[in-house]
């Protein structure tokens, strides 16, 4: 019954999104064409002739593809409504700055900044105050008892506690723990008399190592009464959140560190919008670049590329370009600039500071040896020395290194730590998709692309 709700309420949830955004956009239309333009064709809502009504259906399916890209309709009650919030504020912008561009460079409709801006602040909040108000309503809906998973939980040791800590301590959730059953003595004669009825919901495995002899007898009563069950493996603080479970033979096969771009269509998909992208900014950027190039000739001795060895995929090595920022040293495969290092040029500074210099590793990406938005590579020589210090380091060598990354877009660039910075690139390597890449790219020019190191790392 409860995952045929949320299921049911996710539907709901798209559909009048939709709805919201086509009314939005058509007031928005109305409102500066009809009201402070003066225009006749937008003086009646009913009036469509110019377009609106297409742009507003258009804008409706593209803004829903962009939120379901960006995980927003997978909802279950353990997601945040800060993470929901900030992810509605964040799709709507970035389907208007697409579905915008589409229809200006096909000329399916003409429109003024007056409408979109309006439009877009009308959607989102009206997208804002829909979620706001609908967790307000389950949250008393819940207080009062309603809306309930009621679970059981099955264990004895800390993992138990801790579940039921958190459970317990977050009403938001919804959740009723009915029982905490340790393992021992007839246990199993209660647990299926418990079951037998139609009021448990779920329940929770949270095994100690000790206490694993009992998980194929609590599954098979699970089974029996037709109850939902999940695990809480006991290496539950050493597993990464996506795990894929694989069949050889009658053996099943759990593989702990598999990533969203392990899939085909999402390895494709990453790759293609990589080349399509590097392609055209290397095209458009060609004046900058050449700019750029005759600046740093001027500057100082030497050549207008930065070439360094980097590890990549797979932890091959390549080598990554840059425009040179400092004179020509022998210290540049094993020492980290810094803030105050007579090395640099006084273009170099400047490039550094707006990241200007990593322009030339759109080559890179176009070659296939980074990706737009990945983890950034590091030298072979820190390399070896942060594998042996900083845990699960190794793990960003699974996909392509990038120009940004979702470490560099919350401030973990440069001379920063190591450990967090890894942190970050493994939660964005489980929790991949196309929506999020998108979301980098925007935080990274509105904002990610200053250097507020003045002069860190030598990335």
């Amino acid at each position: 019954m409860i995952r045929r709700n949320q299921k049911q309420l996710n539907r709901l949830n798209v559909f009048t999104d939709a709805v919201l955004v086509f009314l939005s956009y058509i007031f928005a239309s109305w409102l500066w064409l009809g009201v402070v333009k003066q225009d006749e064709n937008m003086a009646s809502l009913t009036n469509l002739r110019n377009g609106a009504g297409l742009a507003a259906v258009l804008y409706a399916l593209w803004t829903v593809i962009v939120l379901g890209a960006m995980r927003v309709y997978r909802m279950t009650r353990y997601r945040k409504l800060s993470w929901e919030l900030r992810n509605v504020v964040l799709g709507n912008l970035i389907a208007l700055v697409t579905a915008a561009a589409l229809l200006y460079l096909f000329r399916l409709q003409e429109f003024s900044r007056g409408v979109l801006g309006i439009y877009y602040v009308t959607a989102v909040t009206a997208m804002v105050a829909k979620r706001v108000v609908l967790r307000t309503a389950l949250r008393s809906y819940r207080a009062k008892g309603y809306n309930l998973k009621h679970n059981i939980v099955v264990g004895g040791g800390s993992l138990a506690k801790r579940y039921a800590k958190i459970v317990t301590d977050d009403k938001t959730l919804g959740v009723h723990l009915a029982a905490i059953i340790p393992p021992k003595g007839d246990w199993a004669t209660w647990l299926e008399a418990q079951l037998h009825g139609e009021g448990i919901d779920e329940v929770v495995l949270a095994l100690e190592p000790e206490e694993l002899g009992v998980t194929v007898q609590v599954i098979q009563l699970c089974e029996k009464s037709g109850t939902k069950v999940s695990v809480i493996p006991f290496y539950n603080d050493v597993i990464p959140i996506r795990a894929t479970i694989d069949s050889i033979g009658s053996i099943k096969l759990i593989q702990l560190r598999t990533t969203p771009l392990d899939e085909p269509f999402n390895a494709v998909l990453k790759r293609t919008f990589d080349i399509v992208f590097s392609a055209l900014a290397l095209l458009l950027l060609s004046p900058l670049l050449l700019l750029i190039a005759a600046a740093i000739k001027l500057s100082s001795p030497g050549p207008v590329l930065f070439r360094q060895e980097r590890v990549g995929l797979n932890k091959k090595h390549f080598t990554m370009l840059k425009f040179r920022s400092m004179r020509v040293n022998e210290r540049e495969d094993t020492a980290w600039s810094t803030d105050v290092d007579d090395r640099r040029t006084w273009i170099g500074a400047l490039l550094r500071k707006t990241s200007l210099d990593e322009l030339p590793q759109l080559w890179n990406v176009l070659r296939g040896d980074m990706s737009l938005i990945g983890p950034r590579p590091e030298i072979p020589y820190f390399v070896e020395q942060f594998r042996e210090t900083v845990p699960l380091y190794m793990v960003k060598n699974q996909v392509r290194p990038g120009i940004t990354g979702w470490a560099q877009v919350n401030g973990y660039r440069g001379d920063t730590s190591i450990p967090r910075r890894i942190e970050h690139d493994i939660w964005y390597i489980e929790n991949w998709s196309f929506g999020l890449d998108m979301k980098i790219i925007l935080l990274t020019v509105f904002g990610g692309m200053i250097n507020h190191e003045v002069i860190g790392k030598q990335e």
